[in-house]
């Protein structure tokens, strides 16, 4: 029941953040100092098609919601959060879109993914544009905030969207290079950069620091964040092995068609026989294009049999324990109804979500 409630509060804001976002995608190519010839229009028109594509799609709204959620149980307006957290969803957006290109992947939000149907190229600049748009709407915060507290903004965004990039070239590397000599505590450093920051403890920090929150109550966010965004990860790969994204993905175990680094991927392995383990290193040391279904279904099939799936699910049932004991105890100053209850509702949404 919890699950469905945080979906609603979800779909609440998402209300409220995608319009926001759509105004400035619609003012995309208004170059009012240097307009453009009007035999131009078509390209124009086609270049704001892909770039709007992906939000238009809209996603979860996750991150978005927990930013406003935040600060706004530390007593901020809505109306001020709201840029910041479009600017979160952006963010999101072609962070996907580079992403899916760096994976190959096949789908994004039940449709192809964009370089499936424009290229590589075209996609890569469309994320590209994205990313310039995200900055566009944090300097239109100027005004609203004040320079003090805009450059902490900038500051905080900055540092998360680094940690982020950090987290994707080890996970890329170690991917490419057909790791398998990891610990628990490496696939870790990927969620803590990936999800831990990027999906929790950033956007919850951005929401206090609009509040002025101290450096004490931020540490404690971030540390919540790491908890919570390993539990949210782990949760995101299970669910890619096995389920399909409520309809809205064709194809199951993408992450091991894309070789990825997973916490039941790594237990798989130090617990496989000998042959197991053989067979395991030749089917991720293979492309992409060259994995097939059996090849992947026979990974899965082993991630049942050493208990790989069960070991990973109770290892993110162990962290959402965890995150509720640090927002008890650490997280008190989030204080405000109902948005202390509805982040808390969030805890629970992690794991039971089913998409």
């Amino acid at each position: 029941m919890k699950s469905i409630d945080f979906l609603q509060v979800l779909s609440q804001y998402r209300l409220q953040v995608w319009p926001f976002i759509k105004q400035y995608l619609n003012r995309l190519t208004r170059y009012q100092e240097f307009p453009l010839a009007s035999r131009y229009a078509p390209l124009i028109n086609f270049h704001s098609q892909i770039v709007s594509d992906y939000p238009r799609r809209q996603g979860k709204y996750f991150r978005p919601t927990l930013l406003m959620l935040t600060a706004q149980s530390l007593g901020v307006s809505p109306s001020q959060a709201l840029p910041l957290a479009a600017a979160m969803q952006v963010s999101e957006d072609w962070i996907l879109n580079h992403d899916d290109i760096e994976d190959d992947s096949l789908e994004r939000r039940g449709q192809p993914a964009l370089h499936q149907i424009y290229g590589k190229e075209l996609a890569l600049n469309a994320g590209d544009a994205l990313h310039i748009l995200m900055w566009k709407i944090i300097a239109d915060t100027l005004p609203l905030l004040g320079q003090d507290l805009y450059l902490r903004l900038v500051n905080e965004f900055n540092q998360m969207l680094s940690r982020t990039v950090l987290g994707q070239t080890i996970e890329l590397k170690w991917t490419q290079e057909n790791r398998f000599d990891l610990a628990d505590e490496d696939i870790f450093l990927i969620l803590e950069s990936k999800t831990g920051y990027y999906t929790i403890a950033g956007p919850m920090r951005l929401g206090a620091i609009l509040a002025n929150s101290s450096d004490s109550q931020l540490a404690s966010l971030y540390r919540f964040g790491v908890i919570l965004g390993r539990s949210f990860q782990i949760t995101d790969d299970l669910l890619d092995l096995t389920s399909d994204f409520a309809g809205l993905k064709k194809q199951k175990g993408n992450d091991i068609y894309e070789g990825k680094r997973t916490l039941m991927l790594i237990h798989l392995y130090h617990h496989s026989s000998p042959a197991d383990q053989k067979t395991l290193v030749s089917i991720l040391s293979k492309p992409r294009s060259q994995k097939t279904s059996s090849e992947v279904d026979w990974v899965i099939d082993r991630m049942k049999h050493y208990h790989s799936l069960d070991y990973a699910k109770d290892q993110a049932i162990q962290f959402t324990k965890q995150a509720k004991d640090i927002f008890h105890r650490q997280l008190g100053f989030l204080r405000l109804s109902p948005f202390r209850q509805q982040i808390y509702q969030a805890i629970d949404f992690v794991t039971q979500r089913t998409h």
